[in-house]
């Protein structure tokens, strides 16, 4: 329609405009990136009930029980995670009492006295190399001290207790435990193997395991396949070890007491694409673990009561057997729940560096104590 010379804009059809661009579900677009698809919430939960079902029959070895957890938490994620962890850590630290219960006093302590000095010497000897691998890598100090001392000592537990008194924030303490992690995985399957290869007596593998593998956790899982004797001398020897968790963090908070801001944050100020994974804060902005205190491992006292009653009481005596075989289903479920805490994003966390510093780390500790081990008399 024309009007005056002029076109009206009524008189054009309607100009079709492109319907907007839907963005494809994120879940698509990590699948075509290769990322495996979870399941429905109900059937990985489901899943995962039948795994820890499985882990308390006779069927299920600590091995088994471990790796079976790291199947499903890497490729379905625990759905449990919140709940698993903390329940990880109570049921392994009553395994642990219950085991007590098993074990002579008298053997006991001379087992704990038996890895005493080599404790000593192979403590101070990690984390002196763990300074100069810091230096020599150039990683930050706290993620340094923190994979020393869960190498040194106990594995996670001493790397909870160190991050408290050294102000670590929460990518630190994710770089220490992820790596210490796997080595402990390492660790529960190879060490049988050595030991069997190497000819090791019970005692001596027991020794050897509890002086040499991080967390309490694989050192009862290695131990229990060389039978009774090892797994005995093995809890004793490493919560014997697990004490130095004190005299350490006296010394680290005095280390790091004038440390106001994290200097490690000072000299690293942008993301360390070998420490942290692309998608983490930098170091300069993972908040410090604040107002926490180091944690006590109160269940080594209990595990001594354990050990005492079990010496000079005639009933606990009699039911000694079946509780130890109530802590041996305990662990293996305990490693289950820990296996099911492995995920990709713990696996990015670790970095090349912080892995080379670790396992020579290990290397060395291992090495020692089993020279250590070959000489001593008795073994």
């Amino acid at each position: 329609m024309v009007a005056n010379g002029y076109a009206s804009p009524m008189s054009h059809p309607p100009i079709a405009l492109p319907a907007p661009a839907i963005a494809a579900p994120e879940r698509d677009v990590q699948t075509t990136l290769g990322q495996p698809r979870s399941w429905p919430l109900s059937v990985r939960r489901t899943i995962f009930l039948l795994g820890g079902a499985f882990c308390l029959t006779a069927w299920a070895s600590p091995g088994v029980a471990l790796a079976l957890g790291m199947l499903l938490g890497l490729t379905q994620e625990n759905p449990f995670q919140r709940v698993s962890q903390p329940t990880a850590k109570i049921l392994l630290e009553i395994s642990v009492v219950l085991l007590g219960f098993g074990m002579n006093l008298g053997v006991l302590l001379r087992a704990g006295l038996r890895g005493g000095g080599i404790a000593a010497l192979t403590i101070m000897a990690t984390f002196g190399l763990g300074v100069l691998l810091a230096r020599w890598l150039h990683i930050p100090r706290r993620i340094s001290t923190l994979i020393s001392a869960g190498t040194a000592i106990c594995g996670g537990s001493a790397i909870a207790a160190v991050s408290a008194v050294v102000n670590a924030g929460e990518a630190e303490v994710s770089v220490a435990m992820g790596t210490v992690f796997l080595l402990n995985a390492v660790a529960l399957f190879l060490f049988p193997q050595l030991g069997h290869w190497m000819g090791l007596t019970p005692v001596q593998f027991g020794t050897w395991a509890g002086m040499a593998i991080h967390d309490i956790s694989s050192v009862v899982g290695a131990a229990s396949q060389f039978g009774l004797t090892a797994l005995q001398t093995a809890t004793a020897v490493k919560l014997s070890r697990a004490l130095w968790i004190f005299p350490v963090c006296l010394v680290a908070g005095y280390v790091f007491k004038d440390a106001g801001v994290p200097a490690d944050r000072k000299l690293h100020p942008r993301r360390s694409h070998w420490s942290l994974p692309p998608h983490a804060p930098a170091l300069d902005d993972t908040p410090p673990v604040a107002n926490k205190k180091a944690p006590i491992p109160w269940f080594v006292g209990l595990f001594l009561l354990a050990s005492v009653l079990r010496s000079f009481v005639p009933l606990v005596t009699r039911v000694a057997p079946e509780l130890s075989r109530l802590a041996e289903t305990g662990l293996t479920l305990t490693l289950f729940l820990i296996g099911g805490g492995m995920t990709r994003k713990t696996l990015r966390a670790v970095g090349v560096r912080p892995l080379i510093q670790a396992l020579s780390l290990w290397i060395v500790i291992a090495s020692m104590s089993l020279l250590a081990v070959r000489m001593l008399p008795g073994l």
